[in-house]
């Protein structure tokens, strides 16, 4: 009996010793926290990348816009597929694009839209938050006449390849940009050779 004892005594102190497991135990508790780290970091990397493209995307359309006199339906498609090439190399099936050209009114500061071509077009005359710093005024604080914006929304609903950290439904990124025509007044649309006020 004793030598059953003893031979438990010195199993049980070879086995405290013993630390072949412990890398392997180390390893199956890090391995999952660390796989999860890296798709996170490359889910969210890659929302940071488009999110910016988005504001890209904004910022062309509507620069582009401004520097015309006048545009038509082939300007306008030109326009949007120049701008849903700087998506790539992500997909720009999901972009959902609308240009407007708005008018601010200088008696009550509303800025109601003109015409609007894109995904979401707006109604002519519906109004639009435009912010205070954009319009123009002059020493007294009146606002100045005849101010016209060119007024680009973009959205992209983009989704994560793994979704462990995002939601695997997908994250909508918005941006939007607004310039002032360069060229004229206003941008015309079509054949028109003024800048009609639509609404009040």
């Amino acid at each position: 009996m004793s030598s059953i004892w003893s031979w438990v005594g010195v199993s049980a102190a070879a086995l405290r010793r013993d630390s072949r497991g412990i890398a392997a135990t180390e390893f199956a508790i890090i391995a999952p926290l660390m796989l999860v780290m890296l798709f996170g970091t490359i889910e969210v990397s890659s929302g940071v990348a488009v999110d910016r493209k988005v504001t890209l995307v904004a910022r062309t359309l509507s620069d582009l816009t401004s520097q015309s006199k006048a545009v038509g339906d082939a300007d306008m498609t030109n326009f949007f597929a120049a701008s849903y090439g700087i998506m790539w190399p992500y997909p720009s099936t999901p972009v959902q694009a609308t240009i407007s050209e708005v008018y601010i009114d200088p008696a009550t500061s509303v800025a109601r839209v003109q015409w609007s071509k894109g995904s979401v077009p707006r109604g002519a005359g519906s109004p639009i938050a435009v912010p205070s710093g954009l319009i123009g005024r002059d020493s007294s604080g009146n606002i100045l006449p005849s101010q016209y914006l060119i007024f680009a929304e973009v959205s992209y609903l983009y989704k994560p390849v793994v979704g462990y950290v995002m939601s695997k439904a997908g994250v909508t990124l918005s941006d939007n940009a607004y310039t002032r025509p360069r060229q004229s007044t206003c941008v015309f649309y079509g054949s028109e050779t003024t800048c009609p006020k639509t609404g009040s």
